[in-house]
């Protein structure tokens, strides 16, 4: 964004017609590109997850951001378990998109404990660092500190448990064994059983994830808890799918410090048989809301490029998603 014209800024001129044709153009390119005229209604629906999980609040933002750029697309947001339940309900076709934490979709993709699923990532999301948050006046300030305490790891169908058993076992820790687990029926509960005194440790991640957000804006207060250095480097080890992430400073009131972390990257992926200018549509919108400017925060990170970048083997992007990629010069 431009700030402030400088003292050495050329003086502001009255523009001529040819460059108000020009703009024209350009904005009238960027409508017919974002939501043709004449483009066929269609529904498709959307798995999120629990209320009071990051996953409602991404798919409200998604929903909204698609819609400004194509209108046709009416998209309706399913509130499920969360990733787990997500993968079989795309599956069987009961959801056509669904957002789904990134174990969940290298389990899913791989076929690890299962057969692979016959799905294609439409896509990336955000990037997941996990970690877990304590009320300010805690004693605990490392994992081994929570060993045995009363720990809330999400709701039971969350990829966010799964993140958390995959970073427990790098370090030689059992989710479930080593501490005392608490399944949340509802995301949002896990914070006021932090505050309460119910549990030790909320588990979570994401930037603007509702858990953190509530504890950090809390009386209390919040710290956040995350491998170190050296337990970095034993879970990456252990599981090579994960990736170094770093919850940037500023992500949470009060957390002045960038948080380096493990996760991996959530993704949209989409059912079976996905009409592929249906996928295409849903892409190029997102792609003109990203070229329109501050595109809501929730979506900062759902980008064409690190899509290319991060998805799990090109050959798993949707074809309609792949169509528009090319188009736009990231694939060739």
């Amino acid at each position: 964004m431009a700030g402030p014209q400088a003292d050495d800024d050329p003086p502001k001129r009255h523009p001529r017609r040819r460059d108000v044709l020009a703009g024209a153009a350009a904005l009238g390119g960027l409508l017919r590109a974002s939501g043709p005229a004449g483009a066929q209604p269609v529904k498709v629906r959307l798995g999120t997850a629990t209320p009071g999980g990051g996953f409602p609040v991404y798919g409200a933002a998604f929903v909204e951001g698609v819609r400004r750029f194509d209108a046709a697309l009416e998209i309706e947001a399913i509130n499920t378990k969360g990733s787990t339940e997500n993968v079989p309900m795309l599956e069987t076709g009961t959801l056509d998109l669904a957002l789904v934490q990134g174990e969940v979709v290298h389990a899913a993709l791989q076929g690890v404990g299962r057969p692979p699923a016959d799905l294609r990532v439409l896509t990336a999301m955000y990037p997941t660092a996990g970690m877990f948050v304590v009320r300010a006046d805690s004693p605990y300030r490392a994992i081994a500190d929570l060993k045995g305490k009363p720990i809330a790891w999400g709701a039971g169908g969350s990829g966010l448990v799964i993140l958390g058993r995959y970073a427990m076992d790098g370090l030689g820790l059992d989710a479930a064994k080593d501490f005392q687990p608490i399944y949340l029926e509802r995301a949002g509960d896990g914070p006021a059983m932090v505050l309460d005194g119910r549990a030790a440790a909320l588990w979570g991640g994401g930037n603007g994830w509702p858990g953190f957000m509530t504890m950090a804006r809390s009386q209390e207060g919040a710290r956040f808890i995350a491998p170190n250095g050296d337990e970095i480097q034993r879970i990456l080890a252990k599981h090579p799918f994960l990736k170094p992430v770093t919850q940037p400073a500023g992500s949470f009131p009060g957390q002045a410090t960038a948080i380096p972390s493990v996760g991996s990257w959530s993704f949209v992926l989409a059912r079976p048989g996905l009409d592929e200018t249906v996928a295409y549509r849903i892409v190029k919108a997102l792609h003109a809301l990203q070229q329109a400017g501050n595109p809501p925060p929730q979506l900062v990170d759902t980008t064409a490029a690190n899509t290319v970048a991060v998805v799990p083997g090109r050959e798993k992007l949707h074809p309609g998603a792949a169509r528009f990629y090319r188009e736009i010069g990231l694939l060739t």
